[in-house]
């Protein structure tokens, strides 16, 4: 295709570039796109000369309005802490009944609550703290170390089987794993522990088993969990008749925790956070679970 060429429809010249019959017209650039792209370079130059824009090794420009985004953020931190200084003062002092029979403390401690334990917790106990797979569900209130404000503050405090020196520590025992229990009693076992909260089918070679799991349950676990298997707090040892569970509540699931045995870990929070905070933390989650 000869350049120069012009187009019969459109009265404009060609390039001399042609794809399938398709020629290409020599049109100019939009004045519109030309202004806009004017518009936005001098924009750029001016917010370069106005704002920080460019690093300079370990440094940068710091444009002539002096304006920092570090120096604002730091600023309204502090303007926050400030703001509810009164109150966390009042959560540092006062005792925890004080605290749960104060209306406005306990408003301050659903919302300021609701962020740190998301900032802090919800990784594990997810967003909406009922837990999942190995963690457990705050809501569901089956405290294994004590429910009461002042038992999940020292538990946050110090945490389980964690690095501090006065960590909760538990474990439960590898009962298949170790050989203390032979495949069929730690079978025998789970479903004794399994008919605990779920109600046997009746069928008598079951209620055999559930039975010589009772005697092993009597002999090897009662320590812990209680003749009533209703657990002990002071060892952190879960109540085997409700229907919370940490580790799945399934026939397999029990089995796999009487053989291989289960220890849990929940980091300690003494040095990340404040006592103040550990009480708002320990008094929202014992509001977890409560009607609205």
């Amino acid at each position: 295709m000869d350049i120069g060429k012009r187009d019969p429809i459109t009265g404009r010249l060609t390039t001399g570039h042609e794809w399938n019959g398709i020629e290409e017209l020599d049109t100019p650039v939009p004045r519109v796109v030309l202004f806009f792209l004017a518009i936005t370079t001098v924009f750029a130059i001016g917010y370069w000369i106005a704002m920080p824009a460019w690093p300079l090794g370990s440094t940068y420009t710091k444009g002539i309005l002096g304006i920092d985004q570090r120096d604002i953020v730091t600023k309204q931190v502090e303007a926050a802490r400030l703001a509810r200084g009164p109150w966390m003062d009042k959560i540092g002092a006062a005792d925890f009944a004080t605290l749960k029979a104060d209306p406005d403390i306990m408003q301050h401690v659903r919302e300021t609550g609701r962020t740190l334990f998301t900032d802090n917790c919800a990784v594990c106990h997810g967003v909406g703290a009922t837990g999942g797979p190995g963690f457990p569900n705050l809501t569901a209130k089956a405290w294994l170390w004590g429910g009461a404000p002042e038992a999940l503050a020292q538990t946050i405090s110090v945490g389980i089987n964690s690095t501090n020196n006065d960590t909760r520590s538990s474990q439960m025992t590898p009962f298949g794993a170790s050989g203390a229990l032979d495949l069929k009693q730690v079978g025998q076992v789970a479903a004794y522990v399994r008919s605990l909260s779920a109600a046997p089918s009746g069928d008598s070679a079951e209620a055999e088993t559930i039975k010589a799991g009772q005697e092993i349950f009597t002999a090897n676990c009662v320590s812990c969990h209680g003749e009533d298997a209703k657990g002990k707090q002071d060892v952190g040892a879960p109540d085997l008749t409700d229907k919370v569970w940490v580790y799945g509540g399934d026939l397999d699931s029990v089995y796999r925790s009487i053989y291989g045995g289960r220890q849990g870990h929940m980091p300690h929070w003494k040095n990340r956070l404040s006592p103040a905070e550990i009480k708002l933390l320990a008094l929202y989650v014992d509001t977890l679970g409560a009607a609205p």
